[in-house]
C-alpha cells in the first residue's frame, strides 16, 4: 500500500525527532519509526562547536586536532568548548558521533518517507546513505590516514550492534510492504550490502548512482525478498512492484542513464 504522506523533521529542545504529517499507518502503530539518535545539547553553540570538530579532523585528523584548534575554529575561547562539553575531548567526540549519526538518519528518512514502493525506498536508502558517508571529509580523513579509529567500530561485536541499529531504524520504513521481521532481516541485508561496497569499492557498482542502485535492487534484492516472503510455512506477503525484472548492467552499448 502506498504512503500518502510525507515525513517531516522536527527540531525540539535537544532531539531531533521524526513525526509524520498525516495519521499513522497500522504499520507504524505497531512498529513505530523511531526518532533519530539526539543531537547532544542541541543548542546553537553545541553544533557550532561540533562542526569546528569534524572541520579540523577533516583538516589534519582526530590525533591532531586539539580543544584549543576547535575552539580557534569555531570562533569560541577554549573555555566556552569546555563549557559546552565538560567532558573535554572525550564528551565532544562522543557528541559529533552522535550529531552526525542524527543527520545520517534525518536525512534518510526524507527519501525513504517519501517513496512510493518497496524499490524506491530501498534505492534512497542505499544512495542517501553511500552519498553522505562517501562525501564525509573528517570520516575519509579517518579511514585513510587513521583506520585504526573507525574500523574496530565497524568489526565483531561492533558490527553487530551497528547492524541491529540500522536494521531497527529502516525497518519501519520497509514495513509498509513487508511485516516486521521480514523488514528486518532486509533491512540488515541491505545494510550489509552498503558497508560491503563502501568498504571495498569496485567500478562495476557506484552505490551512489541511481541506475547501478536500482540495478542492484531489482536483480539481487527483490527477487530475493520474493523468494523470502514464498517461502514454505511463510505467512508473510511482499508488495513487490511489477517492474523489479532484472535489466541490464550499463557496458558498451547501454549508459546509466539507459539501464533503468
Amino acid at each position: 500500500m502506498r504512503q500518502e504522506w510525507a515525513y517531516r523533521l522536527i527540531v525540539g529542545s535537544g532531539t531531533l525527532s521524526l513525526v509524520q504529517s498525516g495519521p499513522a499507518p497500522s504499520v507504524a502503530a505497531s512498529h513505530p519509526v523511531p526518532a533519530p539518535h539526539p543531537v547532544a545539547g542541541a543548542s546553537a553553540q553545541r553544533v557550532r562547536v561540533i562542526d569546528a570538530t569534524l572541520a579540523c579532523i577533516a583538516r589534519v585528523g582526530l590525533a591532531k586536532t586539539t580543544l584549543d584548534d576547535v575552539a580557534r575554529a569555531a570562533g569560541y575561547s577554549r573555555a566556552t568548548v569546555y563549557r559546552a562539553f565538560p567532558g573535554g575531548k572525550d564528551a565532544l567526540m562522543t557528541a559529533v558521533v552522535d550529531t552526525e549519526v542524527s543527520r545520517l538518519f534525518s536525512e534518510l528518512a526524507v527519501g525513504m518517507g517519501a517513496a512510493a514502493d518497496l524499490e524506491e525506498v530501498l534505492v534512497a536508502g542505499i544512495t542517501g546513505a553511500a552519498r553522505r558517508i562517501s562525501e564525509h571529509r573528517a570520516l575519509a580523513f579517518l579511514l585513510e590516514h587513521e583506520p585504526e579509529v573507525v574500523l574496530p567500530h565497524l568489526a565483531f561485536d561492533h558490527h553487530d550492534r551497528l547492524l541491529a541499529e540500522v536494521s531497527a531504524y529502516a525497518a519501519p520504513f520497509l514495513g509498509r510492504w513487508l511485516d516486521h521481521a521480514e523488514s528486518l532481516r532486509v533491512s540488515e541485508w541491505t545494510a550489509r550490502i552498503v558497508l560491503s561496497y563502501l568498504g571495498c569499492p569496485t567500478d562495476a557498482m557506484d552505490l551512489t548512482d541511481d541506475a547501478d542502485v536500482r540495478h542492484l535492487v531489482r536483480t539481487f534484492v527483490l527477487p530475493g525478498v520474493t523468494v523470502l516472503c514464498g517461502a514454505p510455512g511463510h505467512g508473510g506477503t511482499a508488495s513487490v512492484p511489477p517492474n523489479h525484472r532484472p535489466v541490464p548492467m550499463a557496458g558498451p552499448t547501454t549508459s546509466k542513464g539507459e539501464a533503468s
